[in-house]
């Protein structure tokens, strides 16, 4: 599904991703677990085009195809999602109006409101969110579980192939982590691709990866099984900081 090679990631001139290689097949979930500032928000970024991050050197995969030449809404339709570690609100625009219409410019196709509302309220079941959240402005006064939430609901009504999901479980109380694990967990298919990027290992309970990559000053400085994550939660960053 995705594959990386030698990616070297610039911001404003200062080199932050040092030459990152990585294949995340179809139908597997992949964390990368890092320290603040390693550059895992960096990599989501950049492999969902943003312009701010330069790309210098490498190349970036999705099914045999390059990104790098795409503008980030071709990206999106060729099927790649990014969940924000800090989601962005939108004054004036309710959540159902932007659900139908990302849908919309995703799949290039108008789906009638009784067609889309049903589907809408079903997967927003799977998330506990209530009927009256789709009138409320996107992520106007939400607390952080209520804006992960509609993180997740986007990634269940876009179905993408691909989806980035960076530090969603930043800010979750237990009980909204678990909820947002469970959309997470459903998602996941023989189909779809998941990269969770995380500082902790908490979210790895509830979403068990097939693999995980520690993310050190740039480079990837190493990868195992699940188990990985609890020897990071035992040990700390230091030990891998110091290898780097």
């Amino acid at each position: 599904m995705l594959k990386i090679s030698d990616l070297r990631v610039s911001v404003d001139g200062k080199p932050i991703l040092n030459g990152i290689n990585l294949d995340l097949p179809k139908g597997q979930v992949h964390a990368i677990m890092g320290p603040n500032g390693s550059g895992k928000s960096t990599l989501a970024k950049a492999i969902m085009g943003h312009p701010k991050y330069t790309v210098e050197a490498g190349q970036v995969l999705l099914n045999g195809e390059s990104l790098l030449t795409m503008k980030p809404d071709e990206r999106a339709r060729k099927g790649i999602f990014l969940g924000f570690q800090y989601p962005t609100s939108i004054p004036g625009v309710s959540v159902s109006n932007f659900m139908r219409a990302t849908s919309k410019a995703i799949t290039g196709k108008e789906i009638a409101v009784k067609e889309f509302r049903p589907l809408l309220k079903e997967r927003m079941k799977t998330l506990e969110i209530e009927d009256k959240f789709l009138g409320r402005y996107v992520n106007e006064g939400f607390s952080g579980g209520e804006a992960k939430r509609l993180e997740i609901l986007q990634m269940l009504m876009l179905q993408p192939k691909l989806a980035i999901l960076d530090e969603t479980d930043s800010g979750l109380d237990i009980d909204a982590l678990k909820t947002v694990a469970h959309g997470i967990d459903r998602y996941r298919g023989p189909e779809v691709s998941i990269l969770l990027i995380t500082h902790y290992q908490r979210l790895l309970n509830y979403v068990k990866p097939d693999r995980v990559h520690v993310l050190v000053a740039g480079k990837l400085v190493r990868s195992g099984g699940a188990d990985l994550a609890l020897e990071l939660e035992r040990m700390g960053y230091e030990p891998f900081e110091k290898a780097a």
